[in-house]
């Protein structure tokens, strides 16, 4: 199921710069508005729900949350679908739109105080659009930007993909915390929340000029032409069993376990210091946004290592470091913190971010050379959002529970070391593209032999 090499460029075409600009821009827009509501879902509990009951307010302030990671796979079949019969620019450029219009409409609504129940309900309608337009934006801005590739270069140019949801997050703390310390408490509390997501209808509007300056992609475009686009991408894609192979591969061999890196290395390590270790807030996100400015480069060299040492090595390398590194790296973290040494706090963010550099950088193009071209968008997306959704997204919850429930600040480490550990298995013995290319070969000595 390699891919189909990408057409040399017109002078109509993009050129694959633009291409990976644009993309990725647009794509960093709509991490930057997914994760926003995250970084303030403790502060929203005291805005949009009854302060009577702040305990509550605050579980189901996360919930609110959570609601986007749970239907991110429905947004990666609806445009998946979309983006296999109709086309890759104008699926992700629709999922762009209504991300940056929902994020937007978050900085409009009134509170719980002005409003009652209208608040909080419309709050989780609208965390509801973003996480369906985020289960279709990657898999369009990571085929789009493969499908223009080199086949030689596909890991290097489509880690720029992969350093999205990693910038995304940076530029939403660091939008926060500007805010925050600019206003000053009071202000940011009564009227200054709302900038960061009002900020949205600007960086849509300039992602939304450059994506209109793309054309489609070359493949697409290919098949298009030549009346060889699926008719029903999601029957064609789960209802054939070889290719149902694929897609259980990239979920239980790749996507799982690479969400529970991403994850822990990101958003676990940051609750870590806050809920466990009782680090302050301005501390604790200052040491975290100074390991993510180091440490997202390594995403794009690890994905240009693929392209020399192969995308499978790397990545079950990295999750074998990460199972075995994390609980001596988090019991530093804890020391470090102790002695409030927070420069090797960073330093120990760093080391998983490298994990997260090794597993995901090689990933858009790991999962686009799974699929044939015909139903790239659908069978890629819904492995990759199940897998950092929902495996990924639920890490902090259950690593934090477990360690209320044990009362072991390293317990909740269980929970991403074990799901590493079986997806890289799942990936050295479970590989369907062996099997597929010993019937190939079967195949084809029978026809030489006849």
């Amino acid at each position: 199921m390699s891919l189909n090499a990408a057409s040399s460029n017109t002078k109509d075409e993009p050129g694959i710069w633009t291409v990976v600009l644009a993309s990725s821009a647009g794509t960093i827009i709509e991490w930057y508005d997914f994760y926003l509501y995250g970084s303030l879902a403790i502060f929203f509990s005291t805005l949009f729900y009854p302060a009577n009951e702040p305990t509550a307010a605050v579980l189901i302030s996360v919930a609110t949350f959570a609601t986007g990671f749970l239907v991110r796979p429905l947004g990666a079949l609806l445009f998946g679908s979309l983006g296999d019969r109709l086309g890759r620019k104008h699926t992700f450029l629709l999922t762009l739109i209504l991300m940056g219009v929902s994020t937007a409409l978050v900085g409009l609504l009134p509170t719980f105080e002005t409003a009652g129940y209208f608040a909080p309900v419309t709050l989780v309608l609208l965390r509801l659009i973003q996480g369906l337009a985020i289960g279709g934006e990657y898999g369009g801005a990571a085929i789009y930007v493969a499908e223009h590739s080199p086949p030689n270069r596909r890991g290097f140019f489509t880690s720029f993909i992969q350093t999205t949801a990693t910038v995304g997050f940076f530029v939403a703390i660091v939008v926060v915390l500007t805010c925050r310390l600019t206003l000053g408490d009071a202000a940011f509390k009564e009227w200054g929340w709302r900038i960061p997501f009002l900020l949205s209808f600007l960086l849509v509007f300039l992602s939304i000029y450059l994506r209109m300056k793309l054309s489609e992609s070359p493949i697409f475009e290919k098949m298009r032409h030549e009346g060889k686009l699926a008719r029903s991408p999601v029957k064609e894609s789960f209802g054939n069993r070889e290719n149902l192979g694929f897609v259980m591969y990239a979920l239980f061999g790749a996507t799982a376990g690479l969400g529970c890196v991403w994850y822990t290395g990101q958003f676990y390590a940051l609750y870590f210091l806050q809920s466990v270790l009782k680090i302050d807030f301005l501390t604790a996100n200052i040491c975290l946004a100074s390991a993510l400015v180091i440490g997202t480069p390594l995403i794009v060299a690890c994905g240009a290592m693929s392209d020399r040492i192969g995308r499978k090595s790397l990545m079950v390398t990295g999750l074998f470091l990460a199972a075995v590194l994390y609980v001596p790296i988090y019991m530093g973290i804890a020391s470090a913190a102790a002695s409030q040494n927070f420069i090797l706090v960073t330093a120990l963010i760093v080391a998983q971010l490298v994990f997260v550099a090794m597993v995901y950088g090689p990933n858009a193009a790991f999962l686009v050379e799974l699929f044939p071209a015909r139903l790239r968008y659908t069978s890629l997306s819904l492995p990759y959002h199940i897998g950092t959704g929902i495996f990924g997204g639920l890490v902090p919850l259950i690593s934090l529970s477990l360690v209320a429930w044990t009362g072991n600040i390293y317990a909740g480490l269980a929970y991403p070391i074990s799901i590493a550990v079986i997806t890289a298995v799942v990936n050295l013995l479970c590989d369907p593209r062996r099997a597929v290319s010993v019937s190939r070969e079967t195949v084809a000595s029978a026809r030489t032999a006849d």
